[in-house]
């Protein structure tokens, strides 16, 4: 069944190129029931895309369609930049992303593998490009507030698609793995809990943030539960500032007694499953009593085979992935690192990885600054979600490979960031 992946790849495809080219059509609007609203053909094009990212469309048969789908997608979006009623908005944030990329590509040229290394840029230039075209296409609320409700749809029907466990039986390979669905959704939950500060909707908010925040408890999803636990930090440190300590001690405590008072999640995590809280209070547990899965090894390999020596430039944009795939034997035949800031150190070294870090930390510290300034809650539901939404997505990165799912994880914070630049600019 997986054949049909190609079929639903062309029709995806086809249906954005025809959005793209389109004079527009007319829609339901999302502000009032009853009311309709006109989009614009790359309007149209955005909302796809946007609320898309979560179909993975996998085929295991020589043909990766997922970075095909990419590589399209970057291009429709650059040429739709031709027919976009606005430009561009090259926020400081997103000129250090063009300087990081830059530093990627310098790095394909002294890798082990230049295809490798292109693949790798490709995947950290998709949010870049998804980011610039929709601080390009958007030009009001309703336009932003279609797309993320679309989008936050999508992934509600992929929630109840996971929990009764039947995309295996019906759409094989249309969606993305589990882990990459769950960091999914931790923007739609900081979306969620956007909706329900700022718009009368509190009901269906409030259910929403519950249903998106239970497939990490629910699957024990320890990266998931570690960038759900940061969003939430981070949405308060956006929101109350200094008052904002106790709700960040909260949510930590809860963090850490989830770990020790779910099962599933308790027998995960370490290899004694009768560790207890009591343990942890006492300074009983260390490193050496969690259950990396095989990790850290792995960790230790990579850095001793690409990062030693080559601290300052690593061993080149996509050396990891090359390095695991020619030694298969030394990583236990994983093909994916396990750890984004791991591979961002072995590829680009301490040059890559601090620009990047930078790079996200600016990105928060602009959306700070918009919620800040503004009093426009159109303006403050976009800021605080790109601002908290991408720092939990980027603490999943600590330990799981959260850029090759970056149609899934990081373009979605970049998308909602992009709409926040659009809205900061046109709405002021």
């Amino acid at each position: 069944m997986e054949f049909l992946n190609i079929i639903y790849f062309l029709i995806l495809i086809g249906l954005a190129y025809q959005f793209l080219m389109s004079a527009g059509r007319i829609v339901k609007s999302p502000l009032n029931k009853g009311d309709l609203l006109q989009l614009t053909g790359p309007e149209m094009y955005w909302v796809l895309i946007f609320s898309t990212g979560v179909l993975a469309l996998s085929f295991d048969f020589g043909i990766d369609l997922m970075a095909i789908r990419i590589f399209v997608i970057m291009i429709l979006c650059l040429i739709g930049f031709r027919f976009t009623a606005c430009r561009p908005i090259w926020s400081i944030p997103i000129i250090m992303y063009g300087v990081y990329l830059i530093w990627l590509l310098i790095g394909c040229f002294y890798a082990y593998s230049f295809t490798f290394g292109i693949r790798v840029l490709l995947k950290y230039c998709y949010p870049f490009v998804f980011c610039l075209f929709a601080s390009a296409v958007v030009d009001n609320f309703p336009t932003a507030l279609k797309a993320g409700l679309t989008a936050r749809w999508v992934a509600l029907i992929t929630v109840f698609i996971t929990f009764l466990n039947i995309e295996h039986y019906i759409i094989p390979g249309v969606l993305w793995y589990i882990t990459a669905r769950v960091i999914h959704y931790i923007s739609f939950m900081v979306f969620s809990i956007a909706l329900f500060f700022y718009t009368k909707e509190k009901r269906i908010n409030a259910l929403f943030i519950v249903l998106f925040l239970i497939p990490c408890f629910f699957y024990a999803l320890r990266t998931s539960i570690l960038g759900s636990v940061v969003a939430l930090m981070s949405f308060a440190i956006i929101k109350w500032k200094f008052k904002s300590l106790p709700v960040i001690f909260s949510v930590l405590i809860l963090g850490v007694a989830s770990v020790f008072y779910i099962p599933s999640l308790r027998n995960k995590m370490f290899f004694n499953n009768k560790t207890s809280i009591e343990d942890f209070r006492a300074g009983k547990v260390d490193m050496e009593d969690v259950n990396t899965n095989y990790r850290a090894h792995l960790w230790g390999v990579l850095q001793n085979s690409l990062y030693k020596d080559h601290e300052i430039a690593g061993s080149g944009t996509g050396a990891t992935q090359f390095f695991m795939k020619e030694n298969p034997k030394k990583v236990a035949g994983l093909i994916a690192s396990h750890s984004d800031f791991v591979q961002m150190k072995c590829d680009n070294g301490l040059i890559g990885i601090s620009l990047y870090c930078l790079m996200i930390g600016a990105i928060f510290i602009h959306c700070i600054i918009i919620y800040w300034k503004t009093s426009d809650p159109r303006i403050r539901i976009f800021a605080i979600t790109a601002g908290a939404s991408l720092i939990g997505v980027f603490a999943t990165c600590y330990s799981d490979n959260t850029v090759n799912y970056s149609m899934a994880t990081l373009s979605i914070p970049f998308g909602f960031y992009g709409m926040t630049l659009a809205l900061n600019k046109r709405l002021t």
